[in-house]
């Protein structure tokens, strides 16, 4: 009876280890797919905008176009190398009139996140790290970076609208 009940605890052990470790994958799978849609839609937002509205502010409080592109890039660079537990590297900001600088700046930020997230372990999702937005688990850093992308593009989608554009079709 002892060798049978120490058989079953070690396949439920395995089980859930097995199922935490899939886990571990799957979830940041999911995770780097969502950036992939993110990125995308995000750079397509950036392109969308004519070159000579790059500094176009709706508001003398507001940040231009540019900046907000840019705000973008810098604040992913630093979520993602939060989740390294590095300082985020030291890349010269774009002027904030400069499409092309902006948009690879923009696409660079996502690149560099595209190759940190599929790779993160359950430690690293679950152990706090320093993010823009303080201390935080790894999981809830890539919700806030989530959020702050989806935030800030939203602001961005209102200017090409301010200027008769139609923003680039959600897509995920």
């Amino acid at each position: 009876m002892q060798t049978q009940s120490r058989s079953a605890a070690t396949l439920l052990l395995a089980f859930v280890l097995a199922v935490a470790y899939g886990a571990d994958a799957q979830a940041a799978t999911e995770y780097a797919q969502h950036l992939n849609a993110l990125s995308k839609l995000s750079v397509a937002v950036a392109e969308a905008m004519p070159l000579e509205q790059y500094a176009f502010r709706p508001d003398p409080g507001s940040m231009t176009f540019g900046e907000v592109m840019t705000h973008i890039a810098a604040t992913n660079y630093a979520f993602c190398a939060g989740l390294k537990d590095v300082d985020s590297p030291t890349l010269p900001s774009p002027a904030d009139k400069d499409k092309d600088a902006i948009v690879k700046f923009l696409s660079g930020s996502f690149e560099y996140c595209s190759s940190i997230i599929p790779n993160l372990t359950d430690e690293q999702l679950s152990k706090p790290h320093n993010s823009p937005d303080g201390r935080l688990p790894g999981r809830e850093v890539l919700l806030a970076m989530f959020v702050h992308v989806a935030h800030h593009r939203g602001q961005a989608e209102i200017y090409l609208r301010d200027k008769g554009i139609k923003p680039p079709s959600y897509r995920i």
